[in-house]
């Protein structure tokens, strides 16, 4: 039976997609001054935010070779007077913008920070703005519609699909595509650093942009003023298993919290229904080929279910989960909207996450055991669709030129991590070994969500502009309360 991301309906669709597509933004046609080596000008779309490129070598084993790109957004400090410098941020992804999120508000500055310093986002090499990594956008999108393998004939499909998804992308981008692994953009980011000419570097980073700062410690540790990671990556997971048991005990667990409050409250749809009843009950039919996705009318799988309920990570989402499990149970249609043809699409994340990770299943005995030993260990899930995110690099021939490692910091100021106790992606346990590794200190905030700094509660923003702006360190064991 085939799965396939088109499987999202209603309140799944916005947290179960593991890939970022960043749209383009283009520059107005203004003059801009040369500030420190970068030229800056308004955005078209924005013109009270600043955008720019800067060049930088596409490979650092050859510096005076060939060049690329990479896109910067702007926003300056609210008090000028009382600016302090910039603060570099990535949001992640791996393939996210810095640039969109900057242009969008997505991943703003605590209050305090905003006055007194200028964000700066930026497209890592391969995404958005910065020269891009270019697929094909059929191949891609059969690859990302791609059968979880289920069977030995399943998995050779799968691995023929990446190869074929990895050529692709190697043929439309050129030599970009094998050098597009976070040891570059570490070398990027300190390229930006000397550009805007401030002295040491404060940097930001959420989620896969965490690994970003982590490794740029390493690499110049002297050269860091402040560094906020939040939503942490831990690069020193050696196998496979640990990284695919990680993310599916934090979905489990937020599944279980789901379950427990729709048991508990009158106006949940499945009040009354024991939710984890139900939910065995709706996959064991989709098992049995019984279960049909009510967006679409087309027979869900396992796997299909198993990515809408993995909006249930987010408490904000929990009464349509239920609404929406209730539908695949009664069979009720839903709308769904269509999706609009295009001949290439950017998709950086296959290179940038298979060139950081060595992970690679040898053959479908290997992965019949990885995804038994889930269900065995996490009984109500069974599965998180990140736990499948690795698998993509089975197959695609590409080298891991940076695999994975304990971290080694020496020489750097006090550094900061962010961890989220119910983070469903970087989840807590990541930031608690990068913290440990590093010698950061680690501030927690005890909800729910995908990162927290500067969206969720002052209490946390108000210590971590306290680091920005003063350089104060948290306290160690500092922790944030949930808020609804």
């Amino acid at each position: 039976m085939r799965t396939t991301n088109r499987h999202l309906i209603a309140a799944g669709t916005a947290v179960a997609s593991a890939i970022t597509l960043a749209p383009t933004t283009a520059f107005a046609e203004t003059d801009g001054a040369d500030h420190h080596g970068i030229d800056w000008r308004p955005c078209a779309e924005a013109p009270d935010i600043d955008c720019a490129t800067i060049e930088v070598p596409l490979d650092y084993d050859d510096p005076r070779g060939a060049t690329i790109e990479i896109a910067l957004a702007r926003k300056p400090a609210a008090d000028p007077e009382e600016r302090l410098g910039s603060i570099l941020m990535d949001p992640g992804g791996p393939g996210g913008s810095g640039v969109q999120a900057v242009l969008t508000g997505k991943h703003p500055l605590g209050a305090d920070a905003a006055e007194r310093f200028d964000l700066i986002g930026f497209d890592p090499r391969g995404v958005g703005d910065s020269t891009p990594i270019t697929c094909d956008a059929t191949l891609v999108a059969a690859f990302q519609s791609s059968p979880v393998p289920e069977s030995a004939e399943g998995f050779d499909a799968w691995r023929d699909m990446s190869a074929a998804t990895a050529e692709s992308c190697r043929d439309l981008t050129g030599p970009l595509f094998d050098h597009a692994d976070n040891l570059h953009t570490v070398e990027d980011i300190e390229r930006i650093r000397r550009a805007l000419g401030e002295g040491d570097l404060n940097y930001l980073g959420f989620s896969y942009g965490t690994l970003m700062g982590q490794q740029y410690a390493e690499a110049y540790p002297e050269r860091i003023r402040t560094m906020v990671l939040d939503g942490n990556h831990d690069h020193s997971q050696q196998t496979m298993w640990e990284f695919i048991s990680a993310e599916t005990a934090a979905f489990e667990r937020n599944f279980t919290e789901f379950a427990q409050w729709c048991d508990r409250a009158a106006d949940c749809a499945l009040h009354g229904e024991g939710t984890v009843a139900v939910y065995d009950e709706l996959k064991e039919r989709a098992r049995t080929g019984d279960l049909t996705d009510p967006s679409t009318g087309e027979p869900l799988d396992f796997y299909g279910l198993n990515r809408f309920a993995f909006a249930a990570n987010q408490p904000g989402a929990w009464p349509s989960v239920a609404e929406g499990l209730r539908a695949m149970r009664e069979g009720t249609a839903t709308a769904t909207a269509q999706a609009v043809p295009v001949e290439t699409v950017e998709f950086p994340a296959m290179a940038e996450f298979c060139q950081d990770w060595d992970f690679r299943v040898a053959d479908f005995a290997e992965w019949r055991s990885l995804t038994a030993g889930l269900a065995q260990e996490y009984p109500v899930t069974e599965w998180s669709p990140y736990a499948g995110f690795p698998l993509m690099c089975t197959g695609s021939g590409i080298e891991a030129t940076n695999p994975q490692a304990p971290l080694d910091i020496d020489g750097a100021p006090p550094l900061v991590m962010v961890g989220t106790v119910h983070d469903y992606a970087s989840v807590y346990p990541w930031s608690q070994a990068a913290a440990a590794q590093s010698g950061a200190t680690l501030v927690t905030y005890e909800g729910y969500g995908h990162t927290a700094y500067g969206r969720v509660t002052p209490c946390l923003d108000e210590a971590v502009d306290a680091y920005f702006i003063d350089l104060e360190v948290p306290p160690a064991g500092f922790s944030c309360p949930a808020v609804p």
